[in-house]
């Protein structure tokens, strides 16, 4: 309760006037008693925060009315939000209502904010979702078949959700086999969409899993919006194995549901269609074994007929020996005759075809003699030496080349002539041309 006295003596002298701080905190006072606390919906303009960790914004009439509200939100209250405030968001704030004496402003100092309805959200649920339609990321042809028998299942889930321990229960009771990894992540939250991208990438790098789940429980749009992050959406389709995505209720269809490569309407439904039970299991194994059984069955039953065959053959092996025997003589006394005549016929042919090739060299060795010879004959004809043995003589200069024609020489050449029996140097005196007849 506020007590006010009312000073009566003074009441009805003149009032002194008030200081600028005095009249702010007076006013201050009467809205903080006026408005405890007040819930304020509009959108955000000119949002920024300080280094501190407090945040600034305006918070203007999303109707169009030129209405503007100053509002902070101090690093407390600002940790806990569950989503990254941005120009142009509808918001619903929760705080008191106040003057910021610095510059007399009115403000609403914000303890609690959220978005204004799911309206705005699916809107933009809807545009990311064309976008990324649109850049292939819900193609059905991307789509991976999961593994029928995986040994080893990763789970991308925060470990307090109710979704996790569903999800374990039922691996546990349809596959008691499986070998389950879980890779921690925030599921709601600013930070939510970054810890699933990092699970998912230390899940891919790691490359110890068949298939991946991505679960949560079922929640408002807001409480599952993390889902519907572009990163989030990206790391599901480069991750290297299959992805199957649980999250929320049947109702409930996220863009992460949309990219992976299964959708499972529940997180448990996930754990039920990545891991068959163990009853069908060991029912395939069974019947596997029959038909196993059943081919071995054949197989000897075959077996035994060919034996009872081969031994029907062998029942008198004596005879079979003597057979064998007998053929063996015969072979042995065909061999023996054979090589022999064989040899000789051999032989024969040996003598006739050395005689022939004896003869046939004789007559090309004396052909190629008388060649030879002829050939020799026309190469001494040729030979230049005769030629300047009968006195001729040839003429070179100093560089050795022979000199063929007059035009070449002038009086005082020193040339060399060559005759058949040495050499002697000449100095070219005259030089005359043979005139043509």
């Amino acid at each position: 309760m506020r007590l006010r006295v009312v000073d009566t003596h003074n009441e009805l002298a003149p009032r002194a006037a008030w200081s600028v701080a005095a009249l702010l905190r007076e006013v201050g006072d009467l809205l903080a008693a006026r408005f405890t606390v007040c819930t304020v919906q509009g959108e955000i303009s000119g949002f920024s925060r300080a280094a501190s960790g407090h945040c600034y914004f305006n918070l203007k009439d999303s109707a169009g009315d030129p209405a503007l509200l100053r509002c902070a939100i101090f690093r407390r209250a600002a940790t806990l939000l569950d989503f990254t405030p941005a120009d142009g968001q509808r918001v619903e704030v929760r705080g008191r209502l106040g003057v910021y004496e610095s510059r007399g402003e009115l403000q609403v100092v914000v303890e609690a904010m959220r978005r204004a309805g799911a309206g705005a959200l699916y809107e933009q649920f809807l545009r990311i979702k064309v976008r990324l339609e649109g850049d292939g990321l819900f193609d059905p042809a991307r789509k991976r078949r999961l593994p029928p028998h995986p040994e080893t299942i990763g789970v991308v889930s925060s470990l307090g959700a109710a979704a996790l321990q569903d999800v374990l229960a039922a691996l546990a009771r349809r596959a008691p086999q499986v070998v389950v990894i879980v890779y921690p992540s925030a599921v709601q939250g600013a930070g939510a969409p970054e810890a699933l991208v990092d699970a998912i990438r230390i899940a891919s790098m790691r490359h110890e899993v068949d298939v991946l789940l991505v679960c949560r429980g079922g929640g408002s749009l807001e409480d599952l919006w993390a889902f519907n992050d572009e990163r989030v959406i990206r790391a599901i389709i480069a991750a290297p194995m299959p992805v199957v995505c649980g999250i929320g209720h049947e109702t409930d269809v996220t863009l992460a549901d949309l990219a992976a490569d299964l959708r499972a309407p529940t997180p448990t439904a996930a754990a039920e269609l990545v891991a068959p039970t163990r009853e069908s299991g060991l029912a395939a194994l069974e019947a596997q074994s029959g038909a196993m059984h059943r081919r071995l069955r054949d197989a000897l039953e075959s077996n035994a007929q060919r034996l009872d065959r081969i031994a029907m053959r062998l029942a008198r092996p004596g005879r079979e020996v003597r057979q064998q025997r007998e053929r063996t003589g015969l072979l042995a006394h065909r061999l023996a005759t054979q090589i022999p005549r064989a040899a000789l016929a051999q032989t024969a042919r040996l003598l006739q075809a050395e005689s022939v090739l004896r003869q046939t060299v004789s007559r090309r060795m004396g052909a190629h003699s008388q060649r030879l010879d002829a050939l020799a004959d026309r190469l001494r004809a040729l030979d230049p030496q005769r030629v300047l043995a009968r006195g001729y003589a040839w003429l070179r200069d100093p560089r050795g080349r022979p000199v063929d024609s007059v035009r070449r020489l002038a009086n005082g050449d020193a040339l060399q002539a060559v005759l058949g029996d040495g050499t002697a140097d000449v100095i070219v005196t005259n030089v005359a041309g043979r005139t043509s007849g």
